[in-house]
């Protein structure tokens, strides 16, 4: 069990009055974390410390941005034993998983440390004669990042790497799911040696997360937010914004099709559904939910998947064996799951494998024959529960597709790469691979959804332009002429 501290101003801190909250593992109830339970005040404190130390990191230089952003990267990936032991013990990850974080989020970092040569502008023709126009990115002031529990290192990276690149100072507020995993990446940060206060960190109890994260959007330091979870609690974030004018970039929950066309190489398809299915037991915002197969090809396809599905391995992992399935983060998904199955199977679909859990380690499941009546047509599971839904040719694939209220990820798979990816065209999200799995990051692309799936781009250049702001400056060369 580990007791953690909060990160202000460089200092190892505790909360006012020394107040914790326990994190505990979703297999044995056994107490993985006890963490600070940061106040409103804590809060306040840790964006002081931010917007003083936003005054000498947003005048270094590139070149020391980039050297201390490196550092990090490879401090990052000597803490990878840690990140597993502690990755498992908070939310019952596997290994495999823990150690995939770890090698996107070291990328991630090595990415932003590119970035910081190109937060770049340009200038822009005038019809004042003498005028020389620009437009100027500067660093936007301090920056909140919240980040999730489900990937916690490539989460909680994303929250800061690309923001300190560009200039700003950082908050992260920890998952009160991981708060240890997310305290190991500001760690790897403090090794690196960026300076006191230029990333800081706060943990808090959940029943204080509202009133934590609005001390620190309505302070005037604060100038932007970016966060990462469930759709339900992004609209929170983004009224409190509102509320104070901050932006926000949101990045939120997902229903991700995987379409096979009736030409799909079904052993491609399979494997792309398997992973984009499974991995992280579907607790992936990208995780694939929906398989919308046409009518064709439908048999073999549910065959080939259901013979891979019941052979994937689900453990402990914690334990010596290698599994793919390890526990999801708690009992309120399995509740949710074996719900939506229930009335699945109620409504006429079919259990193909798998099946409910009695507890947190839940077995890769199909249901074949979803309609628009069920439930899990439309809900998120963010688990590894997946519906087949099957369909009659490429309109209605498409129409199936966009009958959702999200839009972050999506797949195709067809031989014919001109049609699928004329299909991907028409799918409403953010983000569509043709004959890839629908689960896929680069720390160098465009990142994020539509609809209800979020605001705003992570990643690469776009992460340039959502953590700066974009000034208009004018040097006049020449006297001016005015018309009084």
């Amino acid at each position: 069990m580990s007791n953690l501290s909060m990160l202000i101003n460089g200092l190892k801190v505790t909360a006012e009055k020394g107040a914790t909250f326990e994190r505990r593992n979703p297999l044995d109830g056994t107490v993985a974390t006890r963490a600070p339970a940061a106040s409103p005040q804590d809060a306040v404190m840790a964006v002081e410390a931010a917007a003083e130390a936003f005054r000498t990191w947003s005048e270094t230089g590139p070149s020391e941005r980039r050297t201390l952003l490196l550092k990090a990267a490879d401090a990052l990936e000597a803490k990878t034993p840690a990140f597993i032991e502690a990755v498992s013990a908070e939310t019952g990850a596997t290994a495999m998983w823990a150690g995939f974080n770890v090698f996107l989020a070291a990328g991630m970092i090595r990415e932003a440390a590119a970035l910081t040569t190109q937060v770049a502008g340009e200038v822009i023709p005038s019809d004042i004669p003498g005028s020389l126009a620009m437009g100027v990115r500067q660093p936007a002031g301090v920056v909140l990042g919240i980040a999730p529990w489900n990937a916690p290192i490539i989460l909680g990276v994303r929250a800061i790497a690309t923001p300190l690149a560009c200039g700003n100072t950082v908050i992260l507020k920890g998952s009160e799911n991981c708060p240890r995993t997310h305290q190991l990446i500001v760690e790897a940060f403090q090794d690196a040696g960026f300076p006191p206060g230029v990333l800081n960190y706060i943990t808090n109890a959940p029943a204080d997360a509202g009133a934590v994260v609005e001390a620190m959007v309505s302070h005037p330091a604060v100038r932007r937010v970016n966060f990462t979870g469930s759709t339900r609690v992004g609209r929170l974030i983004a009224m409190t914004c509102a509320k104070y004018l901050k932006p926000a970039v949101l990045e939120l929950g997902g229903k991700a099709p995987m379409v096979v066309l009736d030409d799909a190489d079904l052993d491609e398809a399979v494997n792309g559904a398997a992973f984009g299915c499974f991995a992280n037991s579907g607790q992936i915002c990208m995780s694939t939910e929906r398989l919308i197969v046409d009518q064709k090809i439908a048999d073999e396809f549910v065959r080939k998947f259901a013979d891979k599905a019941k052979n994937l391995p689900l453990g402990d992992p914690r334990k010596p064996d290698p599994v793919v399935l390890g526990s999801v983060i708690g009992m309120s998904t399995v509740e949710h799951c074996n719900a939506l199955i229930d009335d699945a199977v109620a409504k006429g679909a079919k259990l193909v494998c798998g099946g409910k859990a009695e507890n947190t380690l839940m077995p890769a499941t199909l249901l074949d024959h979803v309609t628009p009546a069920m439930r899990i047509y439309h809900e998120e599971t963010f688990g590894p529960v997946k519906a087949i839904v099957r369909v009659n040719g490429v309109q209605e694939a498409v129409a199936c597709a966009n009958d959702n209220e999200y839009g972050l990820s999506a797949a195709v798979f067809g031989r014919d790469i001109a049609r699928a990816y004329n299909v991907a065209r028409k799918i409403d999200s953010g983000i569509c691979h043709v004959n890839g799995p629908t689960v896929h990051d680069e720390a160098q692309m465009p990142f994020g959804g539509v609809k209800g799936s979020g605001l705003g781009r992570f990643g690469g250049k776009a992460g340039i332009h959502e953590f700066t702001e974009l000034r208009w400056i004018t040097l006049q060369t020449q006297p001016r002429q005015y018309p009084f």
